[in-house]
């Protein structure tokens, strides 16, 4: 369904002279509505709940949330690289 919304609204960016007002009304509701009730991960009610508990916590929303947390987690498992690195005169914490 997405898709076809996509491929109506292109359509109609292309012909936008020979379409009516009414038409447009109706398509760019129907875009909105669409956009509007993405929802995104389905997630267990426990996840969301301790997601949207943690988000409040940190003063974040929750997919900036899930994004720190999916980002943080791909760096810690080599699956993306750090985005720094460190030189023989960086400080570090810990001990290696």
């Amino acid at each position: 369904m997405p898709d076809d919304l996509a491929v109506d609204l292109h359509g109609l960016w292309i012909t936008s002279f020979r379409i009516s007002r009414a038409d447009l009304q109706v398509m760019l509701r129907r875009a909105a509505l669409m956009l509007r009730n993405v929802t995104g991960l389905v997630l267990d009610p426990k996840v969301e709940e301790a997601l949207a508990g943690l988000a409040v916590e940190m003063g974040l929303s929750k997919s900036e949330l899930v994004r720190t947390i999916v980002g943080e987690w791909l760096m810690a498992n080599p699956y993306l690289p750090v985005p720094y690195e460190l030189d023989d005169e960086s400080a570090v914490e810990g001990n290696a």
